[in-house]
């Protein structure tokens, strides 16, 4: 880490740290101005973006990327609406900021208000995928927080133009460009130092693999929200509906695979594996899925690869799911827990009884009955964009929408009152 890198990094705390002062009084009809007129930017800028996304895409295929990683690099004239899209939807949402969450007069005649407030300045490091960066300042900008940006340097072309046409609509507007700032230093050094750039950010928020999360969580001085590792559990019960767990595990293994809610590790009663074990290779060894199962599962169908221990803890990201059968649901809610990321995990079952143990038991931050993991997401919750989706139980949990990256602070309102 050089002198001029140092510099560089407080610079950029020290600008988005400005920004947040002018940010925490902005309006709420600024703000939403501002995510219209970044919206509108994006879609006219796609050509540029597009140009740029491409100029990652083709190194990333040079070095050899998985195609499930390439997916979430890729941009398309759709996904770039879909990110314009996002940031139109946040402007049409509630005003977060201001919101008096409690209210409480005490004996003495003091009103003591607790109101909503920004956090102040968010730093986001993320691998990978570009619409993150649309995502991050939506979310940011709304509950008028400042954000830091890092993203990955397979991501840099891409990352780059999606935040340089996000600024100019800002500055277009007379709005600080400074709420959003990227990192354009990729060096690991760099990374570590922005970790502890603790007199300027206020949160850090680790958005990727196992690897970037744990160098993270190990690394900063900054209080950091976990997210996003998703070693997510499909249960299949013995009295499932065998078509429905089948079409559920197609949709949370192969829709997309390369991404925190695709299902990575399937868990099967015994009582049907017999007829279900077979079935579920067949679907999923047309999607050219590997499976990698316990004993019994080989057993059951050849075409199924022995499983080591650790797969049964592994995120793919890619065509690859693990496999155990179990004898009831007492074995797979303790393997589950075993193995889990705490991200999100299902039970196919048509036994209620079982569906309302799964649901009390699984120690995970969304848990489903008879649907496909892929929902869990800010979007499909309702809650617009996400900055994340939480691993973790202190603060936030789950799809972490606007609510999840603010704070709060107490009003109190006196007529002259002192303390005796």
């Amino acid at each position: 880490m050089t002198e001029n890198s140092l510099d560089y990094l407080e610079s950029l705390g020290k600008r988005a740290k400005e920004a947040s002062v002018k940010l925490n009084i902005l309006d709420a009809a600024s703000k939403n101005l501002g995510l219209r007129a970044a919206s509108v930017a994006l879609v006219r800028d796609t050509e540029e973006i597009l140009a740029e996304n491409k100029k990652d895409v083709d190194a990333a295929k040079l070095n050899g990327i998985s195609d499930a990683l390439i997916d979430r690099l890729t941009l398309n004239e759709k996904r770039i609406r879909d990110m314009a899209e996002g940031l139109n939807i946040l402007s049409q949402s509630k005003e977060p900021i201001g919101e008096i969450i409690e209210t409480n007069t005490r004996p003495n005649g003091l009103r003591i208000e607790k109101i909503r407030v920004p956090m102040g300045v968010l730093g986001i490091i993320y691998e990978s995928r570009p619409n993150v960066t649309a995502d991050a300042f939506g979310l940011c900008f709304k509950t008028g927080n400042a954000v830091i940006l890092r993203g990955g340097s397979d991501a840099l072309n891409s990352n780059k133009a999606i935040v340089a046409s996000i600024r100019r609509a800002l500055e277009r507007e007379k709005l600080p460009g400074d709420s959003i700032l990227y990192i354009e230093d990729t060096s690991r050094e760099t990374a570590t130092e922005f970790m502890k750039l603790n007199r300027y950010l206020d949160l850090l928020i680790p958005r990727g693999g196992a690897g970037l999360i744990r160098s993270v969580v190990e690394n900063a001085t900054v209080p950091v929200i976990e997210t996003g590792t998703g070693n997510c559990h499909i249960y299949v019960d013995e009295s499932a509906d065998q078509d429905m767990a089948l079409n559920i595990i197609d949709n949370a293994k192969t829709q997309r695979m390369g991404v925190c809610n695709a299902c990575e590790s399937l868990v099967v009663h015994a009582g049907i594996a017999d007829s279900f074990v077979p079935m579920v290779y067949e679907r999923l060894n047309s999607k050219n899925v590997e499976i990698r199962g316990n004993r019994e599962a080989v057993e059951l169908e050849p075409g199924i690869r022995p499983a080591s221990d650790e797969d049964y803890y592994c995120e793919f990201l890619g065509p690859v799911v693990s496999l155990r059968i179990v004898d009831n649901i007492d074995q797979a809610i303790e393997h589950i827990n075993r193995h889990s990321t705490k991200h999100s995990e299902a039970i196919i079952t048509q036994n209620e009884d079982n569906a309302e143990r799964f649901l009390r038991e699984i120690d995970s931050a969304c848990v489903y009955v008879n649907a496909s993991t892929r929902f869990t997401d800010g979007g499909e919750f309702g809650l617009g964009a996400e900055i994340g989706i939480s691993t973790q139980k202190f603060h936030a949990r789950g799809p972490m929408g606007l609510e999840a990256i603010t704070s709060y602070k107490y009003v109190i309102r006196g007529n002259g009152q002192i303390r005796e």
